[in-house]
């Protein structure tokens, strides 16, 4: 495969449609097969995450209902879920199944239990009908399923294990290939590839921003994306407003779908929403908008391949914050060094925002990131370079994203334990 096409797969295979936040999306994505494997129906359901899951699950409204949490996205899922739909797997939800959800959830079926031993993105889901057993696992990515088996008859085996602990499967997954480009061979990429090529971006850009304006111009949510945009002064802070509301919007289980990016909705809102804003309002044309995204959406998946898929450091800051710098810049017309100063400059003021968790008051946290981006692409458009050297910096842009997938995996590798500690004594 030429390195053209390895990039346009890497693009379509890491920027996909999500029906609400991804972590129950994926659960219930694994839901969905282990019932349709069973082909009959489940009477207890068993569910084992990876702390990160868990804490992103905890507290996310889900699509198209007032409920929230994993084991109602689960008990969904049993009710109407189709894995062929992936992360859009509750897509058909109606009043009656969020009903029959809701007694689902009420009759104990359904045990959510945390494994401690899971080692990055863990999902182990048991079905269990009559005489009859099911077991699906996802690892690594949201909608990497690399086990499952009916009755102990083995159907996949991806992970060479089959049983629910954590083993890397290694870096199989296309994304991982990305790690063997520099960034200069990304930034030509963009630069060169067909527009018919990367035209699917657009379908993208589309669906972003009519959720944005769904939470800018309705007053159902708290109001923060709404609250910026009334204070709005200029385009870059109106496109602040607009990637806080589509979260906002997204967080309460609006039942519209985001175009995600390195398997996160809200990682696809800050990578996709102010580039294509602002390059609205500045008479960008529509190639140039294209391009820019998909240098937002490379960079953001540059950095989540190596920081991990989940990790302690908000990725909306620390990675599609990251691409959206880059972005800009790139749009702006900003030279080659530009653009790669934008991510040192990003990274130099953003890179310790932690993550706590998918929930409402991450509309905030994407429109601190958005505004840093901003600022990271203006100052480096200025030619106003935070020095290699400086702290984590390193002196390219590889050893930078190098920097800072050390600290987040290792040097903040009690910190999710920590984070959800707290959050479990808060609901006790």
């Amino acid at each position: 495969m030429s390195n053209h096409r390895l990039m346009i797969e890497i693009l379509k295979d890491q920027v996909k449609p999500a029906l609400g936040c991804t972590e129950p999306g994926a659960v219930a994505y694994a839901v969905a097969r282990a019932r349709e494997l069973l082909d009959a129906e489940v009477e207890e359901l068993r569910i084992r995450v990876d702390k990160n899951i868990l804490k992103n699950g905890m507290d996310v409204g889900i699509p198209g209902t007032s409920q929230r949490g994993i084991v109602f996205a689960a008990a969904l899922s049993l009710a109407i879920g189709k894995s062929e739909y992936a992360l859009e797997v509750l897509k058909d939800v109606t009043e009656d199944s969020i009903k029959a959800a809701l007694e689902i959830a009420d009759s104990g079926a359904i045990k959510l239990e945390l494994d401690d031993e899971a080692d990055g993105l863990y999902i182990c889901v048991d079905a269990i009908g009559g005489k009859d057993k099911t077991r699906v696992v996802i690892k690594d990515a949201h909608t990497n399923i690399v086990f499952e088996c009916r009755n102990g008859e083995v159907l996949l085996d991806n992970d060479q294990s089959g049983v629910c602990t954590e083993s890397k499967s290694g870096e199989k997954e296309i994304k991982y290939k990305i790690k063997g480009f520099s960034y200069d061979e990304i930034i030509d990429f963009v630069n060169t590839a067909p527009i018919e090529d990367l035209s699917f971006i657009q379908y993208g850009i589309d669906m972003n921003l009519r959720i944005a304006n769904v939470g800018v111009h309705e007053d159902r949510f708290m109001g923060i994306g709404k609250y910026f945009y009334d204070n709005g002064r200029d385009m870059f802070s109106r496109a602040k407003a607009f990637t806080a509301a589509a979260s906002e919007a997204r967080m309460s289980g609006y039942p519209l779908p985001v175009m995600s990016s390195a398997g996160s909705g809200n990682h696809g809102l800050v990578a996709i929403i102010p580039i294509a804003s602002i390059g609205s309002e500045m008479g960008i044309s529509r190639e140039k908008i294209i391009r820019s995204v998909s240098l937002s959406h490379l960079t953001t998946i540059y950095v989540k391949v190596q920081t991990g898929a989940l990790s302690p450091v908000c990725g909306c800051g620390v990675a599609a914050g990251v691409g959206c710098a880059a972005g800009l810049t790139y749009m702006m017309d900003g030279s080659r060094d530009q653009i790669k100063a934008s991510i040192n400059n990003m990274a130099a003021g953003i890179s310790g925002m932690i993550c706590d968790g998918a929930k409402l008051g991450c509309s905030y946290k994407l429109s601190i990131a958005v505004d840093a981006a901003v600022d990271a692409a203006n100052m480096s458009l200025r030619n106003i370079y935070i020095p290699a050297g400086n702290g984590i910096l390193g002196q390219t842009v590889e050893k930078t994203v190098q920097n800072l997938a050390r600290v987040s995996s290792v040097g903040m590798n009690n910190t999710d334990n920590i984070i959800l500690d707290v959050m479990l004594q808060r609901c006790l």
